[in-house]
């Protein structure tokens, strides 16, 4: 069982790349068998497959389930802005923002003025995206509880789905994120499978 903390101690209900990072865990350090890893999270059991090189888990393809589209393009009044939203829920809610100039985006402005905005009663994550081509986009993240952080795996989902929706993509993608690109498809299941790599970075410690 997976659960998941935001920076500001407040409970995540799902964590897209917390799931490849916590399957590479479990196989790598004997607490799971199989590389299909099924982690319990506050949003379901999800599979979790590892693709394997020499022993290490080098990235991980999870199935995150299907998706719960809202309006596409709704107009929305935030800090005195109107702006085109589109709504996605991954077991977590997302608002998606596709621009033309990802570049203007003023990530530590507009990004808690969403989080805080009193359509989202629990807060919102939200993504600006560029469009580069129907299989590629580039995106900017600003996550409730966390901020802007470098790559979100349920929002890179979000952003595939959103970018059906409005027919702006083809239903598999690439999204460039700060941290590294991520692999989606929302299949002809419904489901969103989201791949992308897992890394050990460090160890440590946990006191007590």
């Amino acid at each position: 069982r997976m659960e998941i903390f935001n920076a500001d101690g407040s409970r995540a209900q799902m964590c897209g790349n917390g799931l490849r990072c916590v399957a590479k865990y479990a196989l790598e350090h004997g607490l799971a068998a199989d590389p299909a890893v099924r982690i319990d999270t506050e949003s379901g059991v999800k599979l979790a497959e590892c693709q394997v090189a020499n022993g290490v888990v080098r990235s991980v393809r999870v199935d995150m389930g299907p998706p719960v589209p809202g309006e596409p393009q709704a107009e929305l009044l935030i800090g005195g802005i109107q702006y085109r939203v589109t709504g996605v829920s991954m077991g977590n809610p997302h608002a998606v923002v596709f621009v033309y100039d990802l570049d203007a985006v003023a990530l530590e402005v507009v990004g808690p003025l969403f989080a805080h905005a009193p359509q989202f009663s629990g807060g919102i994550n939200t993504h600006f995206v560029r469009v580069d081509s129907p299989t590629h986009v580039t995106m900017k993240t600003w996550e409730r509880g966390s901020g802007a952080t470098r790559a979100c795996g349920t929002g890179a989902c979000a952003v595939c789905v959103a970018g059906v929706v409005t027919e702006r993509t083809q239903r598999a993608i690439t999204a460039a994120l700060p941290g590294g690109d991520l692999l989606l498809h929302w299949a002809e299941n419904d489901h969103v499978y989201m791949t992308g790599p897992a890394v050990e970075v460090f160890t440590g410690n946990w006191p007590g």
